[in-house]
């Protein structure tokens, strides 16, 4: 199937690894000209190497807000304004519902809500200009059923839907798509760093995912750059499960 992303700029952010990788890997195979951004320029150069369409790699922090402002800017110096932009800004620490302190609040939020809104706010007006555009959120099932002992996630991830959804809304008509995509288990370093171990992750999966297995990286990616696609253009403000079943809720 066609996706019509050959030659797109796409800005991945959280590329280094777990699932940013496999959405940035999956997008340069459809053609894509894949900006890299996560706080390691090292890690990326890894990934770089392995994306056959041009690429650049690009170190941030999702918590600094000036940085965040500024990534869109540094994407369209080194391969053009951007067309795609993939969220992925990471997963804050576990803990209970009263267990974070403030500083932990704030960091969360600056990383899942701020931090998507600076990057649409800086790379939706060109999409207008040009009549297309694409934005992928990477959040959790737990937007749709909280999950115990990620407070923080819970809520922040939620709060970036709504943001989302509410700009989807706004920007339909400019032939510009957003959507999220609720994730399962899949099998990552930071499903591992969760679960104790991949394999403690794996047996889990056995019994409690109705696919009874952990997500693969690259199913995920090839679902994100169908999202990314023109075969896509119709499908906006929707938040889309791949779970392998485990969500319960519509």
């Amino acid at each position: 199937m066609e996706l019509g992303l050959d030659r797109r700029v796409a800005l991945v952010v959280g590329a280094s690894r777990g699932l940013g990788r496999a959405i940035a890997e999956a997008l340069g195979r459809e053609g894509a000209r894949v900006a890299l951004a996560a706080r390691s320029e090292r890690s990326l150069a890894v990934v770089a190497r392995g994306i056959a369409t041009a690429t650049t790699a690009l170190a941030v922090d999702t918590g600094e807000e000036e940085a965040v402002a500024a990534l869109p800017g540094r994407v369209e110096e080194a391969l053009g304004p951007v067309e795609v932009l993939v969220l992925n800004t990471g997963g804050p620490p576990p803990g209970a519902a009263l267990d974070a302190d403030p500083g932990q609040w704030l960091a969360a939020y600056r990383s899942l809500v701020l931090a998507p809104l600076l990057l649409a706010r800086a790379c939706v007006p060109g999409m207008r200009e040009r009549g297309w555009g694409r934005i992928v959120n990477v959040a959790s099932t737990s937007v749709r059923e909280p999950i115990g002992g990620l407070t923080l996630s819970n809520a922040n991830r939620a709060a970036a839907v709504g943001l989302l959804g509410t700009l989807a809304r706004e920007v339909a008509a400019d032939g510009i798509t957003v959507n999220t995509v609720a994730t399962g288990r899949f099998a990552t370093e930071r499903l591992a760093e969760l679960s104790g171990s991949l394999e403690a992750a794996e047996e889990a999966a056995r019994s409690d995912v109705p696919a009874a297995r952990l997500g693969r990286p690259e199913e995920y990616g090839d679902l994100v750059a169908f999202l990314c696609s023109e075969r896509a253009a119709y499908i906006t403000g929707t938040v889309i499960p791949i779970d392998g079943g485990l969500t319960r809720s519509s």
